[in-house]
């Protein structure tokens, strides 16, 4: 038997194979390797030793028709490429590790279609199903496909009826320019993600009513919460008559680009313009001047995610939505006060600020 090893193109040993060599019945071994029944220590032992030499691996399909359980937790994403995404699968993954569960990553690609056939296809093969998909609908999508699979919808907007966990990105937006008005800026651009994506909007809003409250003009180009789009957009305010001295970038992606695209201009941060992003990815702490940005944490936003997932396969009622409240971490790219309008000066009347209107954006 020990021929059937699975060594050098030979057929892989099956269960049957490790009664035969432990001289014990199969529904002995399945006894043992899952420890679903009483079995002797002396029967225990040989199963062990049978499954070593026979280097015998479980089939995870067979298994989990007899136990319902797969041990794997599905995650489906609206990209995989970026560091945002890999930060949140790295969470997760120690946290399945640790929880004994495997991951099954999917990217709907930013299409309702394309999730949609990623839901479907992890039907029967996951305990459990979190899906990131920041679009009106996001959430109805999947519940309605998961069938009675556990399903945690990230970033898919609040609901209290749905285990779901969602950023404060409104009121991280109104803390990123509460912090840009304090050190003296007045014409505070932002540079936002894609229309029809929820983060998106709620930055934009907190942005224009943080600027309403500080009795500032708004000005907003869109982007596509990526580098590239971030530098265009920082070579088109780079190139106005009367450039912003600040951007509140709806990423740290887009800030990242749009800072580069600054000092290819002669354009120095924060001297002359200061700039805060949003999420505190890894990237964000190294490029110089580090980034001002609104922190989520998100690798352990991964993790929480995945914990819980894990305690609904097992039973658990879940329907809460946990808020992530973001923190403002302030790096070089903000901390320098400008002289014609520094935090003193808020409350003067004779302080002259140019103004962006009128400019071609």
């Amino acid at each position: 038997m020990a021929a059937r090893r699975g060594r050098s193109g030979l057929k892989p040993a099956t269960i049957r194979d490790v009664a035969l060599r432990a001289d014990v019945s199969v529904a002995s071994v399945s006894r043992v390797l899952t420890g679903a029944g009483p079995v002797t220590e002396a029967t225990r032992r040989r199963v062990l030793e049978a499954v070593d030499a026979l280097q015998y691996v479980p089939h995870s399909g067979a298994r989990s028709l007899s136990t319902s359980k797969t041990n794997t937790i599905g995650v489906i994403l609206p990209d995989l490429y970026g560091e945002y995404f890999s930060e949140l699968i790295r969470g997760m993954d120690v946290a399945a590790r640790a929880q004994g569960y495997h991951l099954i990553v999917s990217s709907s690609h930013d299409d309702a279609d394309e999730a949609s056939a990623a839901i479907r296809s992890m039907r029967g093969r996951v305990d459990g199903l979190i899906v990131l998909s920041p679009h009106l609908g996001a959430a109805n999508l999947a519940s309605g496909l998961a069938g009675r699979t556990p399903i945690l919808v990230m970033n898919g907007g609040a609901d209290e009826e749905r285990a779901s966990i969602v950023v404060d990105n409104h009121g991280g937006a109104v803390a990123a320019v509460e912090h840009l008005v304090a050190v003296g800026r007045r014409r505070i651009v932002h540079i936002s993600g894609p229309t029809g994506n929820l983060d998106a909007e709620a930055r934009m809003a907190g942005y224009v009513e943080a600027m309403a409250a500080a009795g500032l003009p708004t000005t907003v180009i869109e982007g596509a919460f990526t580098k590239a789009s971030g530098h265009d957009a920082g070579l088109r305010l780079a190139g106005l008559a009367v450039q912003p001295d600040a951007v509140f970038a709806g990423n740290d992606n887009m800030a990242v680009g749009a800072m580069l695209a600054f000092q290819e201009a002669g354009l120095r941060v924060p001297e002359d313009v200061a700039l805060v992003g949003f999420d505190d990815i890894p990237l964000a702490s190294l490029v110089r001047p580090g980034l001002t940005t609104l922190k989520i944490n998100i690798a352990e936003t991964g993790r929480k995610a995945l914990e819980r997932v894990v305690r609904m396969a097992g039973s658990e009622v879940d329907t809460a939505c946990e808020v992530v409240r973001p923190e403002l971490v302030v790096r070089a790219s903000s901390n320098l006060e400008r002289p014609y309008g520094g935090a003193a000066d808020l409350n003067r009347t004779d302080v002259q600020t140019p103004s962006l209107e009128g400019e071609k954006l």
